[in-house]
């Protein structure tokens, strides 16, 4: 509040005079000139006239004039103590701009969402509405395939029995017609479609022959009715045959050549890993071991790997450069997989393993590469669904040969860590089991894929025997590149893949040996006899 000193009252007094003398004359008084204030008589008054007076302001105006500026003032006072004001509104209008802003994303994104949702409902819903409308069909195909093969079946009794009511006994012709059946039936299953057709065209000329006939001598309607019934039903009897056959003779792999080749090329890398690790976490030394055992591990290594390697692993020093040994362990483990993969069920009983490969060759030489892949791949698969346990038992089982036939490469190498002692061998098996059982189960899913998932060929692992005459069409030299290639076969180093596909033809001359097309498509890998020279030299 303003103080009362800035009112001016002095001046607001002369005013007031000043006022009621212009407003009431009667009251007004002039002084005269050279009196003061006390010597003044009433009776001297002489009356003031307006136009004596100077002039004055209206006071009323400057009342207001001054109450305005007060409110001025006031305002600006105001202002000044709080000069956040139009801030705190501002930022209340922002932040309520600011909330609803929010608000309206997050209902755009839950509208999106939703619509989202429904379009995901509906295709889900489009998709079972097909799928019904399939299994609708596929009930109704089977039913009527049902309803096909009884209305077959009481065809054939009825024929059967129109047989047998016959009096009178077939005529030569009808004899004739019967032995063609019985010999188109027994030859289905060799030529069926080709059969199928010179079955039909055969029945046709003979059911004109029989028209004719009949019209030429007036033979009974019955007759001419039954064999037409006949041959209708052998018809329908080869299509129904024919069909179930469809699905046993389909030629569709599930995978490429280029598929099996990388399978085998991985599998011959893993052989060279862990060769590799294995060779370089032993240490050889120049004496070999005198157990009396060691005759017998050296002439069950001479099995696997032939007498000319074995006899540079027993008699050689591998202390500075066990690169030989390493190429031996190499060998080992090529000979294992091609030994297990080359049986027709990894795993199975030796036995049954032999007398299925034996049905299995005959089979691929004498019937359509379709036929015998497809029994192939029913017997392996059938074989596995008997006997659930024995992937398992097989891939644990090429596990410990593995294994047990590294450590007796080892042995007779001069290995003296691992040493010949149980709980060495135990670490070292311990300490290879994943990579060794890893390649174990790469070798059984390739037997199962080449046997189960191939209808077109017939794929072989294959390796070079130990001893075999160098061809560098069928095998490729380690060691080509640091000079010629000379002398036997030591071992096989990397699997090689043939397949094998049988095909059909006429000519009765061909043997079934060149009814079969061979070809190499991945070279295996060998290590020769001049190998040896090249290891000394480095």
């Amino acid at each position: 509040m303003l103080p009362v000193a800035n009112l001016h009252l002095k001046d607001l007094y002369e005013t007031t005079v000043e006022f009621f003398t212009l407003r009431s004359p009667s009251l007004s008084f002039r002084k005269l000139p050279g009196d003061d204030s006390d010597s003044v008589d009433s009776d001297l008054s002489i009356p003031v006239t307006p136009r004596d007076l100077s002039p004055v302001p209206d006071p009323v105006g400057t009342l207001q004039k001054e109450c305005a500026n007060l409110r001025r003032k006031l305002s600006a006072a105001k202002r000044a103590h709080c000069p956040s004001a139009c801030s705190c509104r501002s930022f209340g209008a922002s932040a309520a701009a600011s909330t609803l802003y929010t608000m309206r994303r997050d209902y755009d994104a839950t509208k999106a969402e939703l619509t989202r949702c429904q379009a995901e409902s509906a295709k889900w819903e489009e998709k079972c509405k097909l799928l019904e409308k399939t299994l609708k069909e596929t009930k109704d195909l089977l039913r009527a395939r049902d309803l096909e093969i009884e209305v077959l079946r009481q065809d054939k009794e009825q024929l059967v029995a129109d047989h047998r009511s016959r009096e009178r006994p077939p005529s030569g012709l009808d004899r004739r017609r019967s032995q063609d059946i019985a010999h188109n039936r027994s030859n289905s299953s060799h030529s069926l479609f080709s059969q199928r057709l010179r079955a039909n065209s055969d029945w046709t000329e003979q059911r004109d022959a029989d028209a004719a006939s009949q019209r030429s001598r007036s033979r009974p309607r019955a007759s001419s009715d039954a064999i037409a019934d006949n041959m209708s039903t052998v018809s329908e009897e080869e299509r129904a045959h024919a069909r179930s056959m469809e699905t046993f003779l389909t030629k569709t792999d599930l995978w490429s050549g280029a598929q099996v080749i990388q399978a085998v090329q991985d599998l011959n890398s893993e052989i060279l890993q862990f060769a590799a690790s294995a060779v370089e976490l032993c240490t050889f030394t120049k004496q070999r071991s005198t157990q009396p055992k060691i005759n017998q591990i050296v002439n069950e290594v001479t099995t696997r790997l032939g007498p000319a390697l074995t006899r540079m692993l027993s008699t050689r020093d591998h202390s500075q450069d066990p690169m030989l040994v390493q190429l031996a362990l190499q060998g080992c483990i090529s000979f294992c997989i091609s030994r297990a993969l080359s049986s027709f069920c990894i795993g199975y009983q030796s036995k049954s393993n032999i007398t299925l490969t034996q049905i299995y060759t005959h089979m691929f030489q004498s019937e359509p590469q379709p036929t015998s892949s497809r029994w192939r791949a029913l017997a392996h698969k059938h074989i596995h669904e008997l006997h659930p346990e024995l992937s398992n038992y097989a891939i644990n089982e090429m596990t410990d040969t593995i294994i047990r036939w590294t450590l007796d490469v080892f042995l007779i190498c001069g290995c003296s860590h691992p040493q010949s002692t149980p709980a060495s061998r135990e670490a070292f098996r311990t300490r290879f089991q994943t990579q060794v059982k890893r390649i174990s189960k790469n070798a059984c899913k390739l037997a199962q894929l080449s046997r189960e998932e191939i209808m077109s060929t017939n794929f072989e692992v294959v390796g070079a025997e130990s001893g075999q005459t160098f061809n560098s069409q069928e095998m490729v030299d380690v060691f080509e590149d640091y000079g010629t290639s000379k002398g036997g076969v030591l071992c096989t180093t990397e699997l090689g893949l043939r397949c094998s596909t049988h095909k059909a033809t006429s000519d009765t001359t061909v043997t079934a040996e060149e009814n079969v097309e061979r070809r190499l498509l991945l070279r295996p890998k060998v290590v020769l006899e001049s190998a040896v020279d090249v290891i000394d030299q480095r």
